[in-house]
C-alpha cells in the first residue's frame, strides 16, 4: 500500500516517524514536542494502531475470523483469533444489537399489538 521514495517497501518505524506521528501532531492528537526533541515513540500511537481499529469495527459488524484473517493478510485465521480475540463484542453486546434490530424493524410495519388493538 505504502512504498518508500526510491521504491520497495515503507518501512512502519520510519513512516510513524516522518509522516504518521507528525500528521497527529498538526492534528492536535498528540503534543508538540519540546525544541530539539523528537515525538515520543508510542505503540499505542503509531500506524498499527489503524490495524487494530480496522479489526475491531470489522468484529463489532460481525464479520467472521477467516474472512478478517484473509484481509489481514494472515495465513492462520486461528493466529487471528489469538491477536484479535480482545477486540471481539461480548455475547451480550451482539445478542442486545440483535434483539434491538429485531424490535425496530417489527416497529416500521402494522403488525404491532395497536393492530390488534384497532380490530
Amino acid at each position: 500500500m505504502f512504498t518508500a521514495p526510491e521504491g520497495g517497501a515503507l518501512l512502519r518505524h520510519n513512516f510513524n516517524r516522518d509522516a504518521w506521528k507528525p500528521a497527529l501532531v498538526a492534528a492536535g492528537v498528540l503534543p508538540e514536542p519540546e525544541p530539539g526533541r523528537r515525538i515520543a515513540e508510542s505503540r499505542e500511537d503509531g500506524m498499527h494502531a489503524l490495524r487494530h481499529f480496522y479489526a475491531s469495527v470489522l468484529l463489532d459488524a460481525g464479520e467472521n475470523i477467516k474472512a478478517l484473517s484473509r484481509y489481514l493478510g494472515h495465513s492462520d485465521p486461528g493466529f487471528t483469533l489469538r491477536v484479535y480475540t480482545h477486540l471481539m463484542p461480548s455475547s451480550e453486546s451482539r445478542t442486545r444489537r440483535a434483539v434491538d434490530g429485531m424490535y425496530r424493524a417489527a416497529g416500521e410495519g402494522n403488525d404491532g399489538p395497536q393492530t390488534a388493538q384497532a380490530a
